[in-house]
């Protein structure tokens, strides 16, 4: 055999294996696809919302479930700021003025933050918006409100909050997970005022 075959035939063999490999990688990625997509979101993106005269009043957040794990206290530890959800902060929106925890909100977009302890729970309302939940800047607290607390009847898996109205122009935000069921009243105000006290 001459050198040009030898150089043509081992020239061909390199060709035949790049594909072989090309096709082997192609084939994986095919029949790997449907697996990565089947595979479930650990805390998927989820939204509330209530309208109240008119005004909508809305919160998006993460979805974190319990998967065995212990909630209160460990997963969410004690005396520390929580995200009150999970990946990206939690956002709360308001088209209206509200009075809530005895302070007056003007309407706009907001972070919501609470800090747990064994002897109550805080709500924090953030005026940063869009970052991730980790991301925490004390300084721009609005206010800090106290939450009722009360235990529910049987465990709840996945982290929830919701809206439920009231009589008038009232509501209640709740949250709930595990064992623990928080809430704060609040109700959609019939001013534009932008006088609005801050209590920390």
């Amino acid at each position: 055999m001459t050198s040009a075959h030898c150089v043509h035939h081992k020239n061909s063999l390199s060709f035949l294996m790049n594909m072989r490999t090309s096709l082997l990688v192609f084939f994986l990625l095919f029949i790997m696809a449907p697996v990565r997509a089947q595979q479930p979101i650990l805390s998927p993106r989820d939204s509330s919302s209530i309208m109240i005269d008119g005004k909508k009043i809305s919160v998006n957040y993460g979805r974190p479930s319990m998967r065995g794990r212990l909630i209160m206290g460990e997963l969410v530890p004690y005396n520390k700021v929580w995200r009150t959800g999970a990946n990206e902060a939690t956002a709360f929106v308001t088209e209206a003025d509200l009075e809530i925890g005895g302070i007056t909100l003007p309407r706009g977009s907001y972070t919501l933050y609470t800090l747990p302890s064994e002897q109550g729970w805080k709500l924090i309302i953030n005026k940063q918006t869009g970052q991730w939940g980790t991301v925490y800047d004390a300084t721009l607290d609005f206010a800090r409100i106290s939450l009722k607390r009360q235990d529910l009847k049987s465990s709840l898996e996945t982290f929830t909050i919701s809206f439920r109205r009231n009589e008038g122009n009232a509501g209640v935000l709740v949250l709930e997970w595990e064992q623990t069921h928080l809430s704060i009243g609040f109700k959609v105000l019939n001013t534009n005022s932008n006088n609005s006290k801050t209590r920390m």
